[in-house]
């Protein structure tokens, strides 16, 4: 069993926030985002559990697309950055890849591949990382639609401020993105993001793209997850290997940073920063400890932190912890690492196994 760190993942919980994204498209069809291996939970079982309810899946890279199709998932898969290759348009062919075009040279590569692809194309309404200028959609249009074999799906952008509801950004990109997609009537339109899915204000188009919501975390700044409906899927868990009793004046961990000024019982939980839980989480980030609240002290180091045991007396070693999941948010975590929780699931090691509770018979 070694030292007992481990990412649980609860694919029932996965399940119901896909549900949920599909509830909040409305007439809209929502592709599953999976990129990142599944945000951390892992690409293939990730896939899997939502294979009988995704209609696409949407990955960053080429790379990602082949593991999904190795794993067996047949849906359209979307390739948010397209290819970074142009050797890679044969790939995106022979595997039934969707790339997002979003600069001249993939258009090129595309003139210049003579392979039978569907695409979407990136347009650019506010993000200004990838995608063509709205002005400029015409002409990729017409590009796009004169290459032998090349089928354009639809148009894809991505809000920058939909988290927040009284950011203007949104309701700009939204006016862009509604002229085209009244110009292009036989196009297939994607714009919203997870926290698009909570905008009541923004229309969801026929295609949206729920991320981090299908793992459990608020894409709002001011949500919570459980205010929004949804139910944290990663519970990141270890125990307690050892426990003692500071005095006042005794600290604990480099550097010194926090001595005790009461007697404080005190735990040692084996993870540390080398397992993605986060180095500058400060003294008093929250974690649940043998069924009670408690919170850390002092630095965390690669391969244990420490724990006040005040709110948890009767903890022992061997006894559970919850870093966090369904007692401790995610999100509330990131807060006080200032951070947030997409890199918190994200950034999880590959040394911490991931253990798949509820999984779907057949998938």
């Amino acid at each position: 069993m070694g030292r007992h760190t481990r990412a649980r993942i609860d694919l029932l919980a996965l399940r119901h926030n896909y549900a949920l994204a599909r509830r909040q498209s409305g007439s809209a069809k929502a592709m599953a985002v999976v990129k990142a291996d599944g945000y951390g939970h892992g690409l293939e079982p990730v896939a899997r559990a939502l294979s009988d309810q995704a209609d696409r899946f949407a990955v960053a890279c080429l790379e990602e697309a082949e593991r999904l199709r190795e794993a067996g998932i047949r849906q359209p898969i979307v390739l948010l950055q397209g290819f970074h290759d142009d050797a890679d348009v044969t790939a995106c062919a022979k595997l039934e890849l969707e790339p997002v075009i979003h600069s001249d040279h993939q258009v090129a590569a595309l003139e210049s591949a003579g392979q039978a692809v569907t695409v979407w194309l990136k347009v650019n309404t506010g993000m200004n990382r990838l995608g063509f200028a709205p002005a400029a959609v015409e002409a990729v249009v017409q590009r796009l639609r004169a290459i032998a074999g090349v089928t354009l799906k639809g148009m894809v952008t991505h809000y920058a401020c939909a988290d927040d509801r009284n950011d203007p950004m949104t309701d700009h990109q939204n006016r862009l993105f509604n002229e085209l997609s009244s110009r292009y009537p036989e196009l297939e339109f994607s714009a919203a993001n997870s926290a698009g899915h909570f905008r009541v204000d923004s229309p969801r188009f026929h295609w949206t793209r729920p991320g981090i919501m299908l793992y459990g975390a608020s894409p709002m700044i001011v949500e919570s997850a459980a205010e929004l409906g949804l139910r944290a899927v990663m519970s990141l868990e270890s125990r307690i290997t050892a426990i003692r009793t500071l005095q006042p004046g005794e600290s604990v961990g480099y550097g010194a940073t926090w001595r005790a000024e009461r007697p404080t019982p005190m735990g040692i939980v084996s993870i540390g920063y080398g397992d993605g839980y986060p180095r500058h989480a400060p003294t008093g980030t929250p974690l649940w400890v043998a069924g009670a609240r408690a919170c850390t002290l002092g630095r965390v180091s690669m391969d244990m932190l420490a724990v006040d045991l005040t709110t948890a007396p009767h903890a022992r070693p061997g006894d559970s912890v919850e870093l966090w999941g369904a007692h401790v948010p995610v999100d509330e975590v990131a807060r006080c690492a200032d951070t947030i929780g997409y890199e918190l699931l994200t950034g999880v090691t590959a040394r911490v196994p991931r253990v798949y509770d509820n999984e779907i018979s057949g998938q």
